[in-house]
C-alpha cells in the first residue's frame, strides 16, 4: 500500500508561480513512478507530468511542457510539481498517483492517488 498526500496548492494570479508537493508514505516509494494529474470541473482528469523511480524519465503533457517541471526527492519521499507562467486554464485540482514500474499518462495506469489540492489562477 502507499499513502499519498498533497499539499502546497492555493491562489495565484495569472503568470505567477506555484509548487505542489507529494509526500508519500507505505512501499518504497524509491521503486515507484509518479504522476501529476489535474481534474477541472466539469471535466475528465487529465494527465500533467510523470517522473520513474530515477527521475532519469520525465513526460510532460503538451499543454505544460516548458512551464511545468516535475522532480522528486527519494530521500524525502516526495515528488514535486514545479508550475510557472501559470494560465487561467491551469487552475484545477491536482493529484498525484504511483506505480511501480515505468512511468505512464495513462489515468487508469496509476494504482494509488492522494486526495488532491486545489490550484487556482486568477486572470
Amino acid at each position: 500500500q502507499v499513502q499519498l498526500v498533497e499539499s502546497g496548492g492555493g491562489l495565484v494570479q495569472a503568470g505567477g508561480f506555484l509548487r505542489v508537493s507529494c509526500a508519500a508514505s507505505g512501499r518504497t516509494f524509491s521503486r515507484d513512478a509518479m504522476g501529476w494529474f489535474r481534474q477541472a470541473p466539469g471535466k475528465e482528469r487529465e494527465f500533467v507530468a510523470a517522473i520513474s523511480w530515477s527521475g532519469g524519465s520525465r513526460e510532460y503533457a503538451d499543454s505544460v511542457k516548458g512551464r511545468f517541471t516535475i522532480s522528486r526527492d527519494n530521500t524525502k519521499n516526495t515528488v514535486y510539481l514545479q508550475m510557472n507562467s501559470l494560465k487561467p486554464e491551469d487552475t484545477a485540482v491536482y493529484y498525484c498517483a504511483a506505480r511501480y514500474g515505468a512511468p505512464r499518462v495513462g489515468v487508469n495506469e496509476y494504482d494509488y492517488w492522494g486526495q488532491g489540492t486545489q490550484v487556482t489562477v486568477s486572470s
